[in-house]
Protein backbone atom coordinates (compact mmCIF):
# COMPACT_ATOMS: atom_id res chain seq x y z
CA UNK A 1 0.00 0.00 0.00
CA UNK A 2 1.70 3.15 -1.33
CA UNK A 3 2.44 5.64 2.04
CA UNK A 4 0.50 8.92 2.06
CA UNK A 5 2.34 12.82 2.37
CA UNK A 6 1.57 14.41 5.22
CA UNK A 7 -0.94 16.79 3.16
CA UNK A 8 -2.77 13.72 2.20
CA UNK A 9 -2.66 12.46 5.62
CA UNK A 10 -3.87 15.25 7.09
CA UNK A 11 -6.96 15.44 4.56
CA UNK A 12 -7.33 11.72 4.78
CA UNK A 13 -7.62 11.64 8.88
CA UNK A 14 -10.27 14.51 8.81
CA UNK A 15 -12.39 12.98 5.97
CA UNK A 16 -12.22 9.54 7.84
CA UNK A 17 -13.73 11.44 10.95
CA UNK A 18 -15.98 13.47 9.62
CA UNK A 19 -18.08 10.77 7.59
CA UNK A 20 -17.91 8.29 10.94
CA UNK A 21 -19.96 11.78 12.62
CA UNK A 22 -21.85 12.92 9.87
CA UNK A 23 -22.68 9.19 7.57
CA UNK A 24 -21.80 11.71 5.01
CA UNK A 25 -18.84 13.47 2.83
CA UNK A 26 -18.48 16.85 3.27
CA UNK A 27 -18.13 19.51 0.39
CA UNK A 28 -14.96 20.79 -1.45
CA UNK A 29 -15.67 24.24 0.25
CA UNK A 30 -15.85 22.64 3.95
CA UNK A 31 -12.52 20.78 3.42
CA UNK A 32 -10.60 23.85 2.26
CA UNK A 33 -11.78 25.51 5.18
CA UNK A 34 -10.64 22.36 7.34
CA UNK A 35 -7.11 22.24 5.33
CA UNK A 36 -6.93 26.51 5.93
CA UNK A 37 -6.93 26.75 1.98
CA UNK A 38 -8.40 29.18 -0.56
CA UNK A 39 -8.24 27.46 -3.32
CA UNK A 40 -10.12 24.05 -4.46
CA UNK A 41 -7.30 23.47 -6.73
CA UNK A 42 -4.95 21.66 -3.57
CA UNK A 43 -7.64 19.64 -2.21
CA UNK A 44 -9.11 17.89 -5.45
CA UNK A 45 -5.22 17.29 -6.11
CA UNK A 46 -5.05 15.64 -2.48
CA UNK A 47 -8.35 13.46 -3.36
CA UNK A 48 -7.05 12.17 -6.42
CA UNK A 49 -4.31 11.13 -4.92
CA UNK A 50 -6.35 9.67 -1.82
CA UNK A 51 -8.48 7.70 -4.65
CA UNK A 52 -5.56 6.61 -6.90
CA UNK A 53 -4.01 4.86 -3.61
CA UNK A 54 -6.84 3.59 -2.66
CA UNK A 55 -7.72 5.21 0.53
CA UNK A 56 -10.96 6.81 -0.76
CA UNK A 57 -13.65 6.74 -3.21
CA UNK A 58 -16.16 8.44 -4.83
CA UNK A 59 -19.37 7.65 -7.66
CA UNK A 60 -18.28 10.03 -10.64
CA UNK A 61 -20.41 13.26 -11.40
CA UNK A 62 -22.27 12.93 -7.81
CA UNK A 63 -21.53 15.71 -5.21
CA UNK A 64 -20.97 14.03 -1.77
CA UNK A 65 -20.06 10.69 -2.39
CA UNK A 66 -16.71 10.21 -0.69
CA UNK A 67 -16.44 6.79 0.77
CA UNK A 68 -13.59 5.74 2.98
CA UNK A 69 -11.90 2.35 1.95
CA UNK A 70 -9.28 0.76 4.50
CA UNK A 71 -6.56 -0.03 2.72
CA UNK A 72 -6.20 -3.49 1.65
CA UNK A 73 -4.16 -6.15 3.17
CA UNK A 74 -3.51 -4.08 6.67
CA UNK A 75 -6.17 -5.65 9.02
CA UNK A 76 -5.80 -5.46 12.76
CA UNK A 77 -2.42 -6.43 14.25
CA UNK A 78 -3.18 -8.99 16.83
CA UNK A 79 -0.63 -8.17 19.56
CA UNK A 80 -0.34 -11.18 21.19
CA UNK A 81 -2.27 -12.33 24.43
CA UNK A 82 -3.41 -10.99 27.30
CA UNK A 83 -4.57 -11.95 30.75
CA UNK A 84 -8.27 -12.54 31.84
CA UNK A 85 -6.88 -13.61 34.94
CA UNK A 86 -3.05 -13.28 36.35
CA UNK A 87 -0.58 -11.38 34.27
CA UNK A 88 1.35 -12.29 31.45
CA UNK A 89 4.38 -10.54 29.85
CA UNK A 90 3.91 -7.19 27.69
CA UNK A 91 2.93 -7.74 24.61
CA UNK A 92 4.67 -6.09 21.25
CA UNK A 93 5.20 -7.24 17.90
CA UNK A 94 2.34 -8.09 15.72
CA UNK A 95 2.32 -12.56 15.30
CA UNK A 96 -1.33 -12.27 13.44
CA UNK A 97 -3.57 -9.79 11.26
CA UNK A 98 -6.91 -9.76 11.35
CA UNK A 99 -9.18 -8.38 8.88
CA UNK A 100 -12.01 -5.94 9.24
CA UNK A 101 -12.01 -3.78 5.63
CA UNK A 102 -15.47 -3.38 6.00
CA UNK A 103 -15.16 -1.36 9.49
CA UNK A 104 -14.03 2.02 10.26
CA UNK A 105 -11.37 2.03 13.37
CA UNK A 106 -9.60 3.86 14.70
CA UNK A 107 -5.97 5.02 13.48
CA UNK A 108 -3.67 2.66 15.51
CA UNK A 109 -6.43 0.30 16.27
CA UNK A 110 -4.89 -3.45 18.18
CA UNK A 111 -6.41 -6.57 19.12
CA UNK A 112 -5.23 -9.09 21.60
CA UNK A 113 -6.34 -13.12 22.08
CA UNK A 114 -7.71 -13.45 25.50
CA UNK A 115 -6.22 -15.99 28.12
CA UNK A 116 -8.33 -16.81 30.88
CA UNK A 117 -12.14 -16.23 32.50
CA UNK A 118 -11.90 -13.36 34.61
CA UNK A 119 -13.92 -11.43 32.10
CA UNK A 120 -16.35 -14.27 31.49
CA UNK A 121 -19.09 -11.90 33.38
CA UNK A 122 -18.62 -9.59 30.79
CA UNK A 123 -19.09 -12.06 27.77
CA UNK A 124 -15.56 -12.21 27.07
CA UNK A 125 -14.16 -15.50 27.02
CA UNK A 126 -10.85 -17.19 26.53
CA UNK A 127 -9.92 -17.38 22.79
CA UNK A 128 -11.50 -14.21 22.07
CA UNK A 129 -10.03 -11.57 20.27
CA UNK A 130 -10.05 -8.03 21.86
CA UNK A 131 -10.15 -5.07 19.34
CA UNK A 132 -8.23 -2.18 21.31
CA UNK A 133 -8.05 1.50 20.64
CA UNK A 134 -4.88 3.58 21.86
CA UNK A 135 -5.94 6.02 25.23
CA UNK A 136 -3.32 8.88 24.61
CA UNK A 137 -5.39 10.84 27.86
CA UNK A 138 -5.40 7.95 30.29
CA UNK A 139 -6.58 10.48 32.76
CA UNK A 140 -9.43 11.21 30.90
CA UNK A 141 -10.43 7.49 30.98
CA UNK A 142 -14.39 7.06 32.63
CA UNK A 143 -14.09 4.74 35.16
CA UNK A 144 -15.86 1.45 34.20
CA UNK A 145 -13.79 1.28 30.71
CA UNK A 146 -12.56 -1.91 29.97
CA UNK A 147 -8.90 -1.88 29.39
CA UNK A 148 -5.67 -3.55 28.73
CA UNK A 149 -2.85 -2.50 31.54
CA UNK A 150 0.02 -2.83 32.46
CA UNK A 151 0.97 -3.51 36.34
CA UNK A 152 4.70 -2.51 38.06
CA UNK A 153 5.75 -2.97 34.25
CA UNK A 154 5.56 -6.33 34.36
CA UNK A 155 2.50 -7.85 32.93
CA UNK A 156 -0.36 -6.44 30.88
CA UNK A 157 -4.33 -7.68 32.23
CA UNK A 158 -7.66 -7.16 30.80
CA UNK A 159 -9.98 -5.28 33.56
CA UNK A 160 -12.46 -2.59 34.42
CA UNK A 161 -10.72 0.90 34.94
CA UNK A 162 -11.43 2.65 38.37
CA UNK A 163 -9.48 5.30 39.68
CA UNK A 164 -10.03 7.02 42.82
CA UNK A 165 -7.49 9.91 43.83
CA UNK A 166 -4.09 8.51 43.09
CA UNK A 167 -5.04 4.68 43.22
CA UNK A 168 -6.12 2.59 40.56
CA UNK A 169 -8.55 -0.65 40.59
CA UNK A 170 -8.50 -3.02 37.82
CA UNK A 171 -11.69 -5.30 38.26
CA UNK A 172 -12.60 -8.16 36.83
CA UNK A 173 -15.64 -9.72 35.71
CA UNK A 174 -15.72 -12.91 37.99
CA UNK A 175 -16.70 -13.49 41.14
CA UNK A 176 -13.91 -15.90 41.28
CA UNK A 177 -10.93 -13.07 41.21
CA UNK A 178 -10.03 -10.48 43.09
CA UNK A 179 -9.76 -7.21 42.26
CA UNK A 180 -6.03 -5.19 41.73
CA UNK A 181 -5.65 -2.21 43.54
CA UNK A 182 -2.38 -0.41 43.33
CA UNK A 183 -0.88 3.89 43.24
CA UNK A 184 -2.10 4.98 39.81
CA UNK A 185 1.96 5.33 39.02
CA UNK A 186 2.14 1.87 38.91
CA UNK A 187 -0.33 1.15 36.13
CA UNK A 188 -0.05 1.68 32.37
CA UNK A 189 -3.28 1.92 30.37
CA UNK A 190 -2.73 0.41 26.96
CA UNK A 191 -5.59 0.11 24.72
CA UNK A 192 -9.88 0.66 25.82
CA UNK A 193 -11.62 -1.88 24.25
CA UNK A 194 -13.69 -0.93 21.20
CA UNK A 195 -14.90 -4.57 20.27
CA UNK A 196 -14.59 -8.09 21.02
CA UNK A 197 -13.97 -10.89 17.96
CA UNK A 198 -15.06 -14.30 18.41
CA UNK A 199 -14.25 -17.52 16.04
CA UNK A 200 -16.71 -20.19 16.18
CA UNK A 201 -15.13 -22.20 13.62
Amino acid sequence: MELLTEAQQQLYDWLAEYIRQHQHSPSIRQMMQAMNLKSPAPIQSRLEHLRAKGYIGWTEGKARTIQIRQPRGQGVPVLGAIAAGGLLEPFTDAIEQLDFSSLFLPPQTFALRVMGDSMIEDLITEGDVVIMRPVPEPDQLKNGTIVAAMVDGHGTTLKRFYRQGDRVTLKPANSKYKPIEVAAMQVQVQGALIGVWRDYN
